[in-house]
């Protein structure tokens, strides 16, 4: 039987999600975890593979048992022995052939910037201190993202990918005193995108870029010509949407 675990994590501690030799990841947290209270080896498979220390506010994965469990007391059992940085939400039966990876419709992403000094938020935001970042353009320059698709200038090199194409549904800043957050969501992103074009934006906030200029790293395909990436503190899975038909209840 195939089921969902819906999850958060802060991936301070962790060295991404997938498994890595000789670095701790939330993939083998979790499947050492699903193993010993299943009494069964278990793999699971994630909606995504976040960077090492990226968070999650909203994460989904899937794993096979092959017996049918109590969700309620597997969740119970899971959070008593999870580390305190990963909680389980809920444990859901899903069809048979329900993939948590591939059948995702859409993910969404943020990105917290500290404008300034901030101790309640240094390790969970980037802290800045340009005192004249110009947010109208930054989000001029995000709303143009909308009119790409072809994103190869946002992507990590040497990353095996068969196409740069991701359809963005929307990119803006927005500000709450000294916090600045970017929101992006797509069908699909490519590694390292998201703080690739946070670090752009950047770049465009701070009058070290035009709107022209930041058309033209884009379409220049060239991620040398794009911004510098973020630090992968600030940024945060926050969405994950699936086809409702998936899921059993």
């Amino acid at each position: 039987m195939r089921y969902f675990i819906e999850l958060s994590y802060n991936g301070k501690n962790y060295h991404g999600w997938q498994i890595q030799p000789d670095e701790i990841s939330i993939q083998e947290t979790i499947e050492k975890a699903l193993s010993l209270l299943l009494k069964e080896t278990i793999q699971v498979v994630g909606c995504g593979r976040t960077d090492t220390g990226v968070h999650a506010s909203q994460f989904f994965l899937h794993f096979d048992c092959q017996r049918p469990i109590d969700k309620e007391k597997l969740k119970f059992r899971l959070n008593s022995y999870l580390p305190q940085d990963i909680v389980i939400f809920q444990v859901i039966s899903v069809v048979d052939d329900a993939h948590a990876r591939f059948q995702a419709l859409s993910r969404s992403y943020q990105y917290s910037v500290s404008l300034g000094k901030n101790v309640f938020q240094r390790d969970l935001s980037l802290e800045i201190f340009h005192n004249s970042l110009d947010v109208d353009l930054m989000n001029k320059a995000a709303k143009t993202l909308l009119e790409y698709s072809d994103f190869k200038c946002f992507s990590k090199t040497k990353t095996e990918v068969k196409t740069y194409q991701c359809l963005i549904t929307e990119a803006y800043w927005e500000i709450n005193g000294n916090q600045l957050v970017f929101h992006i969501s797509a069908n699909r992103f490519l590694r390292n995108m998201v703080r690739a074009i946070v670090g752009t934006l950047l770049q465009v906030g701070k009058g070290r870029m035009s709107l022209d200029e930041f058309k033209s790293v884009i379409e220049s395909r060239d991620r040398n010509k794009a911004g510098t990436s973020v630090k992968a503190k600030g940024l945060f899975l926050t969405a994950v949407v699936y086809p409702k038909d998936i899921f059993n209840e």
